[in-house]
């Protein structure tokens, strides 16, 4: 196992011994899998034009409460956002962008899962898209690091990358 990939189960344990104090009850509809929970909030900050806006409760309820979410904001810099933070800029998004009378899509073309106990790393190429503009689909990769606690999968963080000609997309990720 490489040095990266070992750094990442490290820092998952480590969140897993810090939060698990903190982790909230069992929800009344857990995650039962690394790979549910993930799918889920893909299909959940998804909506169409004539449908509601995100459920953005269901979204909090997905992380635990101090998961840390590192995103591309632009092409040379990063973010690190809390939950409300994540939230926050979501919704500044919709409302600034076609997004809010287009409706966005996410969905997530190819998962490379590595589950092991009560942690789990999972790779996503993602597709982010809002319908009817006349721009293709963007593209991008998101490490997802989940605990499982209280009967369920919660996320720990997830931090993002967006390929390029001098970020191409991983060989985990490929066809």
């Amino acid at each position: 196992m490489g040095l990266s990939r070992m750094r990442l189960f490290s820092v998952a344990v480590f969140l897993f011994s810090l939060f698990s104090a903190k982790l909230p009850a069992q929800s009344e509809d857990p995650w039962e899998t690394a790979e549910g929970l993930v799918h889920d909030i893909y299909k959940s900050v998804s909506f169409d034009s004539t449908g509601p806006k995100p459920d953005w409760e269901k979204v909090r309820s997905m992380f635990i409460d101090n998961a840390v979410i590192v995103l591309r904001v632009t092409r040379d810099s990063t973010a690190v956002f809390s939950v409300q933070g994540f939230i926050d800029d979501f919704v500044n998004f919709i409302e600034r962008s076609p997004a809010k009378q287009k409706g966005f899509t996410e969905r997530i073309v190819r998962m490379k899962p590595m589950v092991f106990g009560n942690i789990a790393h999972l790779l996503v190429l993602y597709e982010a898209h809002i319908p009817g503009i006349g721009m293709s689909p963007q593209q991008g990769v998101d490490s997802w690091e989940l605990l499982k606690g209280n009967g369920r999968w919660w996320i720990v963080a997830v931090t993002n990358e967006i390929p390029s000609k001098d970020r191409p997309l991983p060989k985990e990720l490929r066809e």
